[in-house]
């Protein structure tokens, strides 16, 4: 039988001691994961109605001309030019027509000769009176063909009536166009508008001046203010329109469906950040620090979002320490060590 030294035993029992304080340890609930907190705490955060609707054309003007059987000479802006008000955009061939000045012009010459003649007539009592007021009328008539044939000379430019962004063109140099055909569109003044559709319920909430927040297609945030709310409902989906102006669209562009939002007025709501909702089980859940750093899993729920914020409807009472950096890896019972944010 061997013999236990005195430097044996004294190692057996230190392994001892050893494996009594780690099932100690593990007994008391050692610290698994270092972990942030925040206070669950009330906010004035503004009530929010999602809607989605189409981005339009505040007002886009459709242009033609006013002359029909002429051949465009010139097309001179292309989709997505930038206009002035007064701008030529496109011009007529006015051969035709400057032929046609000319014409009333040189006739003028002679109805006024002739007119002075028939008034030197009468003065002279040489010709009857209404021989004479017929050449004073010629003079008339003349006058209004040349004043015609001058406006139909500045109908061959077709200039821009507002300042806008020209958004179609179905024109090309060579083309012999017709009076009220389109050929081109322009958006007045660059003005976008969504047009959100709203439930009756939420329609009524709505007023000019409410402001809505589109997220663009950039990433980037676009802000409006509604103008207008359609004052009748669709009698089959009892939903209306709402007409929100966006100043800066930005990358927004006409003919694009948005979904949005409505911002009413500001309410106290008790919030947590949105770093310590965790979604498990189809629930939303969050961590409470308890007693001796142990933290409770506790179901609540959701409301609007604002920013790094979520509202709490239901599941906590306000001021409870919530879990932040780590609540993804906790479980209910792990006892943490608090760090500061982001340490």
């Amino acid at each position: 039988m061997s013999r236990t030294t005195p430097r044996a035993l004294s190692a057996l029992l230190l392994a001892a001691l050893a494996a009594c304080s780690t099932e100690t340890e593990q007994a008391a609930g050692a610290p698994a994961l270092s972990v942030s907190v925040a206070e669950a705490r009330s906010l004035s955060l503004p009530e929010r109605i999602p809607a989605s609707g189409a981005i339009a054309a505040w007002e886009e003007v459709m242009l033609g001309v006013e002359l029909s059987g002429q051949r465009v000479a010139s097309v001179d802006v292309e989709v997505g030019d930038v206009v002035r008000q007064g701008q030529p955009l496109l011009q007529l061939d006015t051969r035709t027509l400057a032929m046609e000045l000319r014409q009333a012009e040189a006739s003028l010459e002679v109805a006024a000769a002739n007119a002075r003649r028939g008034e030197r007539l009468r003065r002279e009592q040489l010709v009857a009176a209404s021989e004479a007021e017929q050449l004073i009328a010629g003079e008339v008539t003349a006058r209004a063909q040349a004043e015609n044939a001058r406006l139909r000379m500045q109908f061959a430019t077709l200039r821009a009536p507002h300042d806008g962004v020209i958004s179609a063109r179905s024109v090309q140099p060579g083309q012999v166009v017709a009076a009220g055909t389109e050929l081109l569109r322009l958006i007045r003044d660059q003005r976008l508008e969504w047009r959100a559709e709203l439930p009756e319920a939420q329609l009524v909430r709505i007023s000019a001046g409410t402001r809505v927040r589109l997220p663009g297609p950039d990433g980037q945030p676009v802000e409006g203010t509604v103008r207008t709310v359609s004052p009748a409902l669709d009698p089959r989906s009892r939903t209306g329109t709402v007409y929100a102006d966006l100043p800066a669209p930005g990358a927004l562009r006409a003919g694009m469906y948005a979904a949005g939002e409505l911002l009413l007025a500001e309410r106290q709501a008790n919030t947590v950040p949105a770093a310590a909702v965790v979604e498990r089980d189809g629930h939303a859940y969050v961590f409470v620090l308890g007693d001796g750093d142990v933290v409770a899993r506790k179901r609540i729920r959701t409301g609007a979002r604002s920013g790094e914020v979520v509202e709490v409807l239901e599941g906590l009472a306000g001021g409870e320490q919530v879990v932040v950096e780590g609540a993804g890896f906790l479980a209910d019972g792990d006892r943490v060590r608090v760090v500061p944010a982001g340490g």
